[in-house]
């Protein structure tokens, strides 16, 4: 029985067909199960998280600024007369007390020109004593006529000339005197001097009137600048009642050294610019501080904190519960349900390991601390119980108290009772029946990295 290929040709066509059909039913069904099992395993996920409750509470605030000390009293030594510089006699950068010799100029032609100035009023005293004696003289004979007026006159005027030439000439030497003593130049203050501008032996004129400084190092001055929006902003924060200010703007101020110790002594705001610095645009405040121990040098760059403001109804939270996104900041909220929530947040500055919050946040708001980077939006978390964390450098703004943990599900039923322990077996009696052994305890699965328990959280 024979049959042509054109006959079977149908059929193959038809088998061929049917099976195309049910493998692309196949790959139309597969992704849509595989999608329904994804969709399902959110339900089961449960992260695990640290989360704390702020309560809004009244908080001192400090302001930091980037600060310089300045010398109270800087004097620059210059030489008022012209000459050599014969010798320096103090050690550079020492302290020197008041009155102390700092340089010495050649005073052999002062003393010079002391003495000529000394025989010159010497010269007038005789000239003087001369037309005295004349007048004594041209007195009487005036008086009986036997000289004319003429000449008691040029007696009286050579006495009075002479006599102003003899104060002339004392002023003379006393100034005379007085650049033969500027000759010794001694510290006007106490304080530390600066290195010599001009070396022994050198001439000394206007020009290069300037030998050195000597700075008084206490009371010191700690000159920082707020600028105009920061001036701004704190303006419109007093206004709103969000910050109170000192009673008399009494503000205290303290500096940090540049190895984070701060300075023993607490300074005061003795001057505030009335008005602001064209070219940066700041406002220049000045506080003075005792430096009795002269630890502060003029020039040091130092961080000037000034204290004594109370912000109210401030919230504070750790800076590792707050999160940037490409929108701005933002930290994640457990609701009543016990799902995460996204909150945005306006973040103010920072206090310490915190931060504050100006937006955003409400008291009683549950916020994720740990755990972040594992929370979505609307999905279940499980708060881990943790001890309070340390409070911040000075009085935190908030009190942080941890979440409440929720209670943990009963423990599972051991798979077998254990059997009491029986009593010592006798030679005839059978050994007791082993005990059944309890289900093993499933390892606990470490957490991944940027989970609830990794240091590498934060922002």
């Amino acid at each position: 029985f024979m049959m042509s290929t054109e006959t079977f040709a149908p059929c193959r066509s038809d088998r061929m067909f049917r099976a195309m059909c049910v493998l692309a039913v196949a790959l139309l069904v597969l992704p849509l199960a595989g999608g329904c099992s994804k969709k399902q395993k959110p339900q089961d996920r449960q992260v695990e998280v640290t989360a704390v409750k702020v309560t809004p509470a009244d908080t001192p605030v400090t302001f930091e600024f980037v600060a310089q000390t300045q010398s109270s009293h800087e004097v620059e030594i210059r030489a008022r007369v012209n000459g050599f510089l014969e010798k320096r006699m103090y050690t550079e950068g020492s302290i020197v007390k008041k009155g102390t010799v700092l340089f010495v100029m050649d005073k052999k032609p002062f003393q010079t020109q002391v003495n000529a100035a000394a025989a010159a009023l010497a010269r007038q005293k005789a000239s003087l004593e001369v037309a005295r004696m004349n007048l004594d003289r041209v007195k009487p004979l005036a008086e009986q006529n036997a000289l004319s007026q003429k000449d008691l006159d040029d007696a009286k005027g050579t006495f009075e000339s002479t006599s102003a030439a003899v104060e002339q000439a004392k002023a003379q030497l006393e100034m005379e005197q007085l650049n033969l003593s500027y000759c010794t130049i001694t510290a006007p203050v106490t304080g530390i001097t600066a290195a010599a501008m001009i070396q022994d032996g050198a001439y000394v004129s206007q020009m290069n009137s300037q030998l050195t400084t000597v700075s008084v190092l206490s009371p010191m001055w700690v000159n920082f600048s707020i600028s105009e929006n920061d001036m701004k902003r704190f303006a419109d924060r007093v206004a709103s009642g969000q910050i109170i200010p000192p009673k008399g703007d009494n503000y205290d101020v303290e500096i940090v050294l540049v190895d984070g110790s701060v300075f023993s002594e607490t300074g005061r705001i003795t001057f505030a610019a009335p008005s602001f610095n064209a070219k940066t645009g700041t406002f220049l405040i000045r506080s003075s501080f005792k430096n009795a121990k002269e630890t502060l040098r003029p020039n040091q760059y130092v961080r000037a904190r000034m204290k004594g403001a109370i912000r109210r109804n401030a919230i504070l939270v750790p800076q590792r519960a707050v999160q940037q996104g490409a929108k701005g900041h933002f930290a994640w909220v457990i609701n009543k349900e016990g799902k995460a929530e996204f909150r945005p947040v306006t973040v103010g500055d920072w206090y310490g390991n915190d931060v504050f919050i100006d937006a955003g946040l409400r008291a009683g708001d549950q916020v994720v601390v740990d755990g972040v980077l594992s929370v979505r939006q609307g999905e279940p978390v499980k708060v881990k119980p943790t001890s309070a964390p340390a409070p911040a450098t000075g009085t935190p703004a908030v009190k942080v108290e941890p979440s409440p943990a929720k209670p943990a599900a009963a423990p599972a039923q051991p798979a077998a009772k254990t059997a009491p322990p029986a009593a010592a077996p006798s030679k005839t009696a059978p050994p007791p029946a082993a005990a059944k052994p309890a289900a093993p305890v499933p390892p606990v699965k470490p957490a991944e990295p940027g989970g609830a328990g990794s240091v590498k959280q934060g922002r």
